[in-house]
């Protein structure tokens, strides 16, 4: 069900669970910025979720409440997981829901990284 981003951070979603380790996860990447892990229900070949590891509903609350030192350090962190994962020859998209129209599922900023075949044009027309 999608989430309004607008309301204060739930500190009871599933991510903040992944956090702090009440929940399993495969991870792939974890520094002080961010964790990145493999999505439990993925939608390519390959479907990584990168999490910033502060208290932040969507991108737009990040963009606007985290330092300058989170900014970089998750951004670095998403670059980080593809070339990783060799994702940058062949290609892999980014996508950040913000909110209720873009079906925004947990409230806390999520960055997914689909890869492992041709994803074809954003938007059917």
């Amino acid at each position: 069900m999608p989430i309004d981003a607008t309301q204060p951070y739930d500190d009871s979603n599933i991510f903040a669970r992944i956090l702090r380790g009440e929940l399993p996860s495969k991870t792939v990447y974890d520094d002080e910025f961010a964790l990145a892990f493999h999505d439990i229900n993925p939608q390519a070949p390959l479907h990584i979720l990168v999490i910033p590891k502060g208290a932040y509903v969507s991108w737009d609350d990040f963009s606007a409440r985290a330092s300058d030192a989170e900014i970089a350090g998750f951004v670095r962190a998403v670059g980080q997981v593809a070339r990783d994962a060799g994702l940058v020859a062949p290609g892999y998209r980014l996508l950040a829901n913000t909110g209720l129209d873009s079906h925004q599922e947990v409230p806390h900023l999520h960055v997914h990284i689909f890869a492992g075949q041709k994803l074809g044009p954003m938007l059917a027309r």
